[in-house]
């Protein structure tokens, strides 16, 4: 077998081969594969590929050699400039690049960018689509086997360049509604009805198990607690004596005004026998005895003092307080809480709304409580009082304050923490589920 024959028939192998390379390619491996192994059956010194967008307008897709473009690079800048002026010749056969007929300023830089001798061939798809070009340069001329080569190759790169773009494309959305317009109006009608579905407005909050109608223990003047008497949660009676403030200074107050007294009765005696014999002093008798009225007013205050220094249950229940040693030689103002007296079988729910979730929930409106040790178990209750002032909670949430009575038959210890839900009134699922980002939209528009 002769020399040319036999590269011919590997130049054809070589052919065969890249032509199925292509059809396995994506997009973006394709371009890489048309500027960089064309040399192998063809070959070249530079390739450049230029992808049409529109009627005379395209950019530079790859460049052998380079992983990528830059569309600022100045090789780059020139090349938008001149692969337009190519890419107007609708041929679909490769040709040679006829320099001379460049503009002027375009044709004195080509050595600087290129080799001499340059073919265009146009990626035509067929049907008249021209899909770009191939820009291939050498030192050599380009023989007459070369284009027919390049005649096959620019082809399949057309054809496989084509459908590897329209392969991840997906079909326009007209013609996949029209495809499934039965389904879609299936979709459509179902999420009409479901959003306007009427359904139960509700809310989750925290709760807790609080009494019915607590006595509360107040300090009765300002003082020291000097005793606790009873244990947190303990059993107590009606009279029983719960708290006692220290009476230190109350005694010594008593014994000064009852020493007072004595002297004012003292000298109202003495001025009263004074008097038998010296009319005179008999105006003195009266303001004596205003001021022995007055100590007498003193001590008996102060009696009263040390006898409500002990604090008394008002009623039967539990003391309801925190640990007695945080209580002991702590200083109380007049009218401040120390503890309340409760009845653990008259409790009721203590829920607080945060703003942004109270909604419309009428008196008697159904409410679950959910308690943290059982929610398996849950209370029904039914609201008897709603706040319309909102006030800060512990955890510093602006909430509105609700209560709810139980049914009955539910045994919840008082002080039991959990989650209430309280059930509205019935409105569509679509409003119930838009009402905060209307709410926030109302609150754009300032309506």
């Amino acid at each position: 077998m002769s020399a040319g024959l036999n590269h011919q028939l590997l130049r054809l192998s070589g052919l065969l081969h890249l032509q199925q390379r292509t059809r396995a390619c994506s997009a973006a491996e394709l371009a890489f594969l048309m500027v960089n192994d064309t040399a192998t059956v063809v070959p070249c010194q530079q390739a450049v590929l230029w992808r049409r967008d529109g009627d005379g307008m395209g950019r530079v897709a790859a460049l052998s050699g380079t992983a990528g473009t830059d569309p600022a690079a100045p090789y780059v800048g020139w090349l938008a400039q001149v692969l337009p002026l190519l890419d107007k010749d609708e041929g679909a056969a490769p040709s040679p690049v006829d320099v001379a007929a460049l503009p002027a300023a375009l044709a004195r830089d080509w050595s600087e960018w290129l080799p001499p001798h340059t073919v265009w061939c146009p990626l035509d798809a067929g049907h008249g689509m021209v899909l770009g070009g191939l820009l291939l340069a050498r030192s050599q001329p380009w023989a007459e086997g070369d284009l027919q080569v390049l005649s096959m190759l620019a082809g399949a790169y057309a054809q496989s360049w084509l459908l590897s773009s329209r392969a991840g494309a997906a079909p326009p959305w007209r013609d996949r509604a029209r495809r499934h317009r039965r389904g879609i109006a299936i979709a459509a009608a179902a999420v009409t009805v479901l959003a306007l579905l009427p359904v139960r407005q509700s809310v989750l909050v925290p709760a807790e198990v609080v009494p019915m109608a607590p006595m509360l223990v107040r300090a009765p003047f300002e003082g020291v607690v000097d005793a606790i008497a009873v244990a947190p949660n303990a059993q107590v009676a009606e009279g029983q004596v719960l708290v006692a403030l220290d009476t230190t200074q109350l005694r010594t107050r008593l014994r000064v005004a009852a020493k007072s007294r004595e002297i004012a009765e003292a000298e109202y005696g003495q001025t009263a026998q004074q008097a038998l014999s010296d009319p005179s002093v008999k105006g003195k008798l009266a303001l004596l005895q205003s001021k022995i009225a007055q100590q007498a007013a003193e001590v008996a205050f102060v009696e009263e003092q040390l006898r409500r220094a002990e604090m008394a249950a008002p009623s039967a229940g539990i003391a309801v307080f925190d640990d007695p040693n945080d209580w002991i030689g702590r200083p109380v103002a007049t009218g401040e809480r120390i503890m309340m007296v409760a009845d653990p079988a008259q409790v009721e729910l203590e829920i607080h709304v945060p703003v942004a979730d109270v909604a419309t929930f009428d008196e008697g409106a159904q409410t679950v409580f959910f308690p943290n040790v059982s929610p398996d178990r849950p209370a029904d209750a039914r609201l008897v009082f709603a706040s319309h002032a909102s006030q800060p909670t512990a955890e510093g949430v602006l909430a509105h304050r609700f209560r709810a009575r139980f049914d009955g038959g539910e045994s919840l210890r008082l002080g039991m923490k959990g989650t209430a839900k309280i059930y509205g009134a019935r409105r569509p699922l679509l409003l119930w589920l838009l009402r905060r980002p209307l709410a926030q939209v109302r609150q754009w528009l300032m309506l």
